[in-house]
C-alpha cells in the first residue's frame, strides 16, 4: 500500500474530504518521524513499536574488490511486530 492508498482508505472509512484525509496521514506520518528523530521509540498497541539504534563503526569489505573500508557510525530504524499483529497475520486470532 502506498500513501495515497492510505488518504483513499481514510476517506472511504472515516468520511471526511480527500483533502483532510490526506492531511490525516501527512500530520501521522511527520508525527512518527519527529518522534523518531529525537530518538524515542514509538509504540503502536496491536501493531509494533519503532525503535532508533545506533550501530557503531566497523570495518567492511567491499565483495567485489575484496577492498577494506571503514563503515561509519550511524543510526538504523528497527521494527518489532507486537503479538497480536503476529497472531492475526497467521490466523492465531
Amino acid at each position: 500500500m502506498t500513501k495515497a492508498g492510505l488518504v483513499d482508505a481514510v476517506y472511504d472509512r472515516v468520511g471526511v474530504s480527500k483533502k483532510e484525509a490526506a492531511d490525516c496521514v501527512d500530520t501521522v506520518l511527520e508525527l512518527m518521524k519527529e518522534t523518531l528523530e529525537t530518538g524515542d521509540e514509538l509504540k503502536i498497541s496491536g501493531f509494533g513499536k519503532f525503535e532508533v539504534r545506533q550501530k557503531g563503526e566497523r570495518i567492511g569489505r567491499n565483495p567485489q574488490s575484496g577492498v577494506e573500508i571503514m563503515i561509519p557510525k550511524r543510526r538504523v530504524l528497527r521494527f518489532k511486530v507486537s503479538q497480536v499483529l503476529k497472531d492475526e497475520l497467521n490466523g492465531d486470532a
